[in-house]
């Protein structure tokens, strides 16, 4: 249990490492041949599932505090498995991501889940089979069982749900004797791709696509190749800060990367839309608190900036609207009824629509709200508790390892006052 007291903030703060950026990275090195070092790693709970996967599948890891070194299994050829079970924990990247990587060995592995991720749609790995593999879900949930290998190919898949599984077989695809071919419809969070694609490239490995996203062309025998990479600022960790500033005072964010294809990096448009004051440089992001009225954002490639949107919006004169929120039906909550449900315990009224959420600002109480084991809820409420003259307490507050671990040590650090 946190009690959080509202503050005025005026400080600077690091953003934390991208665990998005981190799993990919983490994934190539495991591919690659030679020795990888990842500068700046992110050690929040879903990077060291992905730290452990790779130690399953038989990389070579010596961590320190400021980096991490992978000796990869090159194309998993070079050295056995550890065991057949890979533990996502509640990763979904991990879990979408690993299975055609998976895909590319012999033995049967199984991927378990749990926690959240149990509840969480993986139907879409079964076209896995169309490359060659025999791929099976729990009636569409996880545990997934896998038995490669996977062949170069054709594939047909849907990006509506997730592009998390896409994202797998571009990074395995490479490595299959045959070229492929993979189109996509409905793709949804295209930035995300973008960014495995960038980080493939880094690590020597080439896909070609459309402009839309929807037709990616892949050549086969190709080798990851080790390298060093150092894994830039978390743009929706660090949302949570920056919407911060623009409610109760002014940060500076340092380790942002403004060129980033992290979309959440997106969150800069709705905070100016707000009418908060924004800076951006080369090495940091300003946003300072001005009068704040209502603003429309759509989200829809970008679902994670819902919570800390929503938190902006309490702090907003008017109603403010966010598209995009059948995107939140899968997350590690029901992430539009808790938004809902503890706002409301705020004063807030939140409307939600078949496309978009409504958002009446003003705080205007205090209370006890529940995470509901979701970082991002946790998140969420806390920095709304800041602006306003009310203490809200946030029960089951240990779920943002799961992203940020050091989140309230960092809040407490710009001078908000908690106990």
């Amino acid at each position: 249990m946190k009690s959080i007291s509202s503050s005025k903030i005026d400080a600077t703060i690091d953003a934390p490492a991208s665990k998005s950026v981190m799993i990919r990275v983490v994934a190539a090195a495991l591919l690659a041949s030679g020795t990888s070092e990842i500068v700046n790693p992110s050690f929040c709970s879903d990077g060291l599932t992905a730290l452990a996967i790779a130690d399953t599948l038989g990389a070579e890891i010596y961590r320190g505090d400021k980096s991490v070194t992978i000796k990869g299994n090159d194309s998993l050829k070079e050295r056995g498995i550890k065991s057949n079970v890979l533990d996502c924990g509640e990763s979904g990247l991990c879990m979408r991501m690993f299975t055609p990587v998976t895909g590319l060995l012999e033995e049967e592995i199984i991927l378990k889940a749990s926690g959240s991720l149990i509840n969480r749609p993986m139907k879409m790995v079964e076209a896995l089979t169309d490359l060659g593999a025999t791929c099976r879900t729990e009636a569409g949930f996880a545990p997934v069982m896998v038995k490669g290998r996977i062949n170069g190919g054709r594939i047909n898949i849907s990006g509506a749900e997730s592009s998390q599984f896409l994202t797998g077989l571009l990074m395995a695809l490479p490595l299959c004797s045959g070229d492929s071919h993979i189109v996509v419809t409905g793709l949804k969070s295209k930035p995300y791709i973008e960014l495995t694609i960038d980080i493939m490239g880094r690590f020597g490995v080439k896909v070609l696509h459309d402009k839309n996203l929807e037709e990616f062309y892949i050549r086969g025998d190709q080798q990851y190749k080790s390298s060093t990479y150092v894994t830039e600022g978390d743009w929706s960790g660090a949302a949570f800060f920056l919407v911060a500033g623009a409610l109760a005072g002014s940060i500076k964010v340092r380790g942002l990367n403004p060129a980033s294809y992290q979309a959440d990096k997106a969150v800069i448009k709705a905070i100016i839309n707000a009418g908060a004051q924004v800076k951006a440089k080369d090495d940091y992001i300003l946003v300072t608190k001005d009068r704040l009225n209502a603003f429309e954002f759509d989200a829809r490639d970008c679902p994670d900036l819902f919570p800390p949107l929503v938190a902006l919006g309490a702090g907003c004169t008017g109603k403010s609207v966010i598209y995009g929120v059948e995107r939140l039906k899968h997350k590690e909550s029901s992430r539009a009824i808790a938004l809902v449900e503890e706002f409301s315990k705020l004063g807030i009224e939140i409307k939600v629509f078949e496309d978009r959420m409504e958002i009446n600002g003003g705080i205007t109480r205090g209370g006890t709200v529940d995470s509901h084991n979701d970082h991002r809820i946790a998140m969420a409420c806390a920095i709304a508790a800041i602006a306003r003259e009310v203490d809200v307490v946030i029960e089951g507050p240990a779920c943002v390892s799961k992203s940020y671990p050091s989140f309230f040590e960092d809040l407490n650090s710009v001078k908000v006052k908690y106990e």
